[in-house]
């Protein structure tokens, strides 16, 4: 009797044990799943500031409510209404308030004479038409302190033969090739808004174009600066255009070639000139340690080599064009920009020479043959650029070619 008692309770037991152990290995895998959410929700927290800010600049680039659904809607700020009939307003008034265009910045020749006139003294006369263009035949050897050194070659024929290689790359730079891609802009002219601005600029505007297209056809300069001037007043005013090119399409008589040839010759002069200040500038800092320096000195020196060869490989074709717009062009010669920039190679090469040479003789470097042989390959790569060395780069090759010769 009592046995037949014990064993359904036995049996019971048994399958709460086993329930119990279910449930314990249930429990933790939810402990272990809500772990892992626990850490997506804090990953979540973190993007949910950037998402918001994602959502409301979204909603906030069209001007009609009614194209947000119902879903969306839920993360527009309270003010979004007031906001689209602000910008309702804003339009309204930029067709009622055409832009008042400021007076083009003076050329600073007339400044000069008109300064001169108010003092009472006659202005110098008016320069004399620039020459015609040299040939690039014509167009080497500008340097005058500069002479060729036939041992810089020899040098470095010798030390690359006896490696058993030649550097191929010595003296030249690769230029990648520029090229330009078109943005996609379709999905921001589908907005009503935005197709609303252009239509409200061109209806509203077209007396600020035509007097802006007047000046661009007019602009003609003798100096760099000036058409940099001219070109920073011309994109401060077609700023003022919800979208500059969409807008001027509209207007056929918008001289856009000799725009953009204007913004071309600024940005490649800005660029050269920028490189030149960094050449002129370059300190070497002897408490730098010598491997540092000389990739700094090659660094800037294959910047300087970009530069000037991004220039002569399109001087002939663009400098046409400059003349045809009446935009300065003599700053693209041998005997501009360029030379300054060549100079300041020979400062760097002559860093390089003694940086090497002092190196050579603490014993600084583990394999003084690669100092050297790298210091006579920067050597032949910059006297191949600027097409020789001036005496103080020619001293410092002495030195190092004596320590190469023994």
């Amino acid at each position: 009797m009592m046995t037949e008692e014990i064993a359904p309770l036995r049996n019971q037991i048994n399958a709460i044990l086993e329930r119990n152990r279910y449930l314990e290995e249930q429990n933790l895998q939810l402990r272990q799943e809500a772990q892992f959410l626990r850490k997506q929700i804090q990953s979540l927290k973190e993007r949910d500031s950037d998402q918001k800010a994602v959502l409301v600049k979204k909603f906030h680039a069209s001007s009609l409510a009614s194209n947000c659904t119902s879903k969306e809607k839920q993360f527009l700020p309270d003010n979004y209404n007031l906001n689209c009939k602000q910008k309702v307003l804003e339009l309204e008034s930029k067709m009622k308030e055409p832009r008042v265009p400021k007076p083009p910045p003076n050329p600073k020749q007339l400044q000069a004479t008109q300064h001169a006139r108010n003092e009472g003294v006659q202005g110098p006369p008016p320069p004399p038409p620039p020459p015609p263009p040299l040939s690039s035949k014509l167009q080497g050897g500008v340097l005058k302190a500069v002479q060729r050194v036939p041992e810089v070659v020899e040098l470095y024929r010798m030390l690359t033969r006896k490696e058993g290689k030649v550097d191929a790359k010595a003296g030249s730079v690769g230029i990648p090739v520029a090229m330009n891609s078109r943005e996609m802009i379709g999905e921001i002219e589908n907005r009503s808004s935005y197709v609303l601005a252009i239509k409200s600029d061109v209806e509203s505007q077209g007396e600020f174009i035509n007097f802006l297209a007047k000046e661009v056809e007019n602009a003609a300069y003798k100096d760099m600066a000036d058409v940099e001037s001219f070109v920073k007043w011309l994109d401060e005013e077609l700023s003022y255009l919800v979208d500059e090119r969409a807008v001027l399409k509209h207007f056929p008589h918008w001289p856009e070639r000799k725009a953009d040839t204007m913004r071309e010759a600024a940005c490649s002069y800005r660029d050269l000139k920028s490189l030149e200040t960094e050449a002129a500038s370059f300190h070497d800092d002897p408490r730098v340690i010598t491997s540092v320096a000389l990739k700094r000195v090659q660094a800037l020196q294959d910047k300087l080599e970009h530069g000037v060869h991004n220039i002569e490989r399109v001087r002939d074709s663009t400098s046409k064009r400059y003349r045809d717009f009446r935009i300065p062009w003599e700053w693209m010669l041998d005997t501009g920009i360029v030379s300054q920039i060549k100079l300041g190679s020979l400062k760097l090469v002559r860093v390089y020479m003694s940086r090497a040479v002092s190196a050579f003789k603490c014993g600084q470097f583990l394999d003084d043959d690669d100092l050297i042989l790298n210091g006579v390959r920067f050597a032949f790569r910059v006297h191949q650029f600027v097409g020789g060395f001036d005496e103080g780069s020619r001293r410092a090759f002495q030195e190092l070619k004596m320590l190469a010769s023994k």
